[in-house]
C-alpha cells in the first residue's frame, strides 16, 4: 500500500453504538470524570449499541501531505450510508450498504462492488476496513481477529493493535451515563489519522 493511497485510508474512520441503553448525544453528559470500573460495567451497552448516526471530522497525514475532512455516519444493523465531504471525499462521497450490497455515489456516478473494502478501492484508489471501525470506534476490538490492547489508570481501552492498525484512544464522551470515546489517533506505517467525534445520537431500530 504507497502513502498516496493510505493518505485517504482514514477518511471514513467511525463506529458503532445502540440497544438496551441507547446512548443519546454527546451534549447530553451527565459526568464530566471518568471512574474506576466504569467501562466494565457499561461494555454490555457499548456491544449492544448498532444503531446510530455520528458527526465527526478526521484529519489525515503523512510526510508527503495532510488534509481533512467532514464525516456522517448512520448505521443500523442492516444499512449503513458513510456521507464525507471535503478534500479526502473529492467534494461528496457516498458509500451505502445493505443486504449483501454496496453501493458508492461520486461526481462521478454510481458504483457497485461486492465489498466496502473493493469498491473504495477501484473507485477511490484506497480502502478502508469499514467493518473493524464498527468496532474500534466503541473502544472494541473487530471479533474473530488476534489483537492487542492496553487498559489506562481506569480500566478504559488505551491503544489497540489489530490489522496492522494502532490506535490510540485520546479522550472520552458521556452520553447518557455511557462513555463513548470521542477522540482516536489511528496509525497505519506512516499514514495517521486523527478522528473527532462531535456527536453520538442513537436511532430508533
Amino acid at each position: 500500500m504507497t502513502s498516496s493511497l493510505r493518505l485517504s485510508l482514514g477518511a471514513l474512520c467511525l463506529a458503532t453504538l445502540a440497544g438496551c441503553a441507547t446512548p443519546g448525544s454527546t451534549t447530553s453528559q451527565q459526568s464530566t470524570e471518568r471512574s474506576d470500573g466504569q467501562w466494565q460495567e457499561q461494555l454490555d451497552e457499548v456491544k449492544g449499541f448498532t444503531s446510530w448516526n455520528l458527526i465527526g471530522k478526521v484529519g489525515l497525514r503523512t510526510p508527503q501531505d495532510s488534509t481533512s475532512a467532514n464525516l456522517d455516519w448512520r448505521q443500523t444493523p442492516w444499512q449503513y450510508r458513510l456521507l464525507v465531504t471535503g478534500p479526502i471525499g473529492a467534494g461528496r462521497s457516498t458509500l451505502e450498504g445493505r443486504d449483501g450490497r454496496v453501493s458508492l455515489t461520486n461526481s462521478e456516478g454510481r458504483f457497485e462492488a461486492d465489498s466496502p473494502e473493493e469498491l473504495m478501492e477501484q473507485q477511490l484508489g484506497w480502502s478502508l476496513p469499514v467493518s473493524n471501525l464498527t468496532d474500534w470506534v466503541r473502544g472494541l476490538p473487530a471479533e474473530g481477529q488476534p489483537h492487542e490492547s492496553t487498559e489506562d489508570s481506569l480500566g478504559f481501552p488505551d491503544t489497540l493493535s489489530q490489522d496492522g492498525w494502532e490506535i490510540d484512544y485520546r479522550s472520552w464522551h458521556n452520553v447518557d451515563g455511557v462513555w463513548l470515546p470521542s477522540r482516536l489517533v489511528m496509525t497505519y506505517d506512516d499514514l495517521r489519522a486523527t478522528l473527532v467525534v462531535n456527536q453520538w445520537e442513537a436511532l430508533e431500530e
